[in-house]
């Protein structure tokens, strides 16, 4: 009971990730980001992605905004310490602007990453249909299933399966965590802010960044009835690319569909399309990932 009476409200819960999403300018193209509250061991790649778009943000003026970003995860990230952001200025024309930024802690570099910039303009227009599937409003979310499911979970994850996040999931397709279950490696599942935000549309980019992350690795391992509780397995997200399309509010309703074409030599390459309620398809994702079973 004491654990659910200090559950932080969706409202928090969303300004911690705003906040951790606010890098800190230290210097010119110097940014530090900061930790997650009450977080141990590895820093979720996701977390590095969005802060370094920030640091990427804070260099580049508008009218440019960002429409594609590659990146490289090099060593995992440790949640003891902050990350420190350098951006080079790559690049800097009339319509298009690039920089590099390199994330680093304790001198070491963790993350590579590239990310474009462009002044609006219009063009030829065509996107791929939104898949059919039910609207988040019909589902379950993802913390309502795990605590459903709470006695069938292990004492070491009840803690991280159970706790509090600022995005709200909804899975179309709810998967088993721990039991082996073969699926085709295909999901859907929405997702938004647990809150609504502000306008700022530089943060509306970086959240995205952020849960872009949550859904693609496992989606290689869907086939093999694996997941990250499996004993002996691996995973690890390997480099990461990030398209947005069109505009949109990361605290509506978004779709993710994810998808993984190939998986082999202990790597899974995955691919995600995300489209708003009413269909438009506003970024899309591609992401290859460590799925080493150890012997």
């Amino acid at each position: 009971m004491d654990s659910i009476a200090h559950t932080p409200s969706p409202a928090q819960l969303t300004q911690t990730l705003v906040d951790l999403l606010t890098v800190e300018e230290l210097d010119t193209d110097l940014y530090r980001g900061g930790r997650q509250p009450g977080g141990v061991g590895r820093v979720f790649g996701g977390q590095v992605i969005a802060q370094a778009l920030q640091a990427a943000q804070r260099s580049t003026e508008a009218p440019k905004t960002a429409h594609s970003l590659h990146a490289y995860f090099m060593r995992p990230g440790n949640e003891d310490y902050p990350i420190i952001y350098r951006v080079v200025r790559d690049f800097e024309g009339r319509s298009f602007a690039t920089r590099r930024v390199i994330a680093m802690q304790q001198g070491k570099p963790i993350l590579n990453m590239a990310a474009s910039f462009q002044t609006p303009e219009d063009g030829l227009h065509h996107q791929d249909a939104m898949p059919d599937v039910p609207g988040p409003d019909t589902l379950k979310s993802e913390a309502e299933l795990r605590h459903e499911m709470i006695d069938s979970i292990p004492e070491k994850f009840r803690r991280h399966m159970l706790r509090a996040r600022p995005i709200e999931i909804r899975p179309v397709h709810p998967r088993s965590w721990f039991t082996a279950e073969k699926r085709p490696p295909a999901q859907y599942s929405w997702f938004r802010l647990a809150a609504p935000i502000a306008d700022d549309m530089t943060m509306h980019r970086a959240v995205l960044a952020y849960a872009s992350d949550m859904s693609l690795l496992g989606t290689a391992m869907l086939p093999h009835g694996v997941n990250w509780t499996t004993p002996n397995m691996q995973t690890a997200s390997l480099d990461h690319a990030l398209w947005f399309h069109e505009s949109f509010r990361a605290d509506e309703w978004l779709l993710y569909a994810c998808d993984s074409p190939w998986a082999g030599h202990a790597r899974g390459f995955n691919r995600g399309k995300i489209y708003t309620e009413d269909g438009r398809l506003v970024a899309s994702a591609a992401q290859e990932g460590l799925t080493r079973l150890r012997k």
